[in-house]
């Protein structure tokens, strides 16, 4: 049986923690901010967990992380 690939995009978008879960980082960040408040740009910051009902999608595409 051959090794599964990993999903070279996955890869790069999320990062599993030591416990398991998937951390991501925020959308709306990437352009267009001139017409978002500063206070929301900050909040935005960060990674945040992936959701539940998406965490076994994520898991399918990196099959060895």
């Amino acid at each position: 049986m051959p090794k599964m690939k990993t999903k070279r995009g996955a890869a790069k978008r999320f990062k599993v923690r030591p416990g398991g879960t998937i951390k991501r980082a925020q959308a709306f960040k990437r352009h267009i901010l001139t017409k978002r408040k500063t206070k929301n740009k900050r909040q935005l910051r960060g990674m945040v967990e992936v959701h539940a009902s998406d965490a076994a999608h994520v898991r399918a595409m990196m099959p060895y992380a």
